[in-house]
């Protein structure tokens, strides 16, 4: 695969899955920490984010199936590592931000507020509605 091709699918990743600069360090830090599991306190601390704030990026990370949730329901999250694409989707992700980070935050940045976006998601149609 070419890098320009990688560097789409990047992109547009980060304009389908990603609403700030916070989310995607943090699922970068649940991505390349694997498989310790992370509660919002220790991402808030990571993050220089409230607790609060930490766990709505966990939320919203979990509520797309980008993390999962400690089974044990101790309030931890962890990436979940079984899907090889999406593994190696975010190696791309992480080594073209490292690279990158001005123009992926300005990706980021440029996209609606995340209140649009998640009205927006609330009308989109998966291939198994449709059948």
């Amino acid at each position: 695969m070419s890098s320009e091709t990688r560097r789409l699918q990047v992109d547009r990743f980060i304009i389908e899955q990603i609403d700030s600069v916070p989310q995607l360090e943090a699922l970068l830090l649940l991505f390349n920490s694997q498989p310790k599991a992370w509660s919002a306190d220790e991402m808030a601390k990571s993050l220089y984010v409230r607790n609060e704030a930490a766990a709505k990026i966990l939320e919203s990370l979990l509520l797309r199936n980008l993390i999962a949730a400690h089974p044990g329901g101790a309030d931890l999250f962890f990436y979940n590592a079984g899907d090889k694409g999406r593994n190696s989707l975010l190696e791309a992700v992480d080594a073209i931000y490292r690279k990158d980070v001005v123009r992926i935050s300005s990706i980021i940045h440029s996209k609606a507020s995340a209140g649009v976006l998640d009205f927006a998601r609330a009308f989109r149609f998966k291939k198994d509605d449709k059948e």
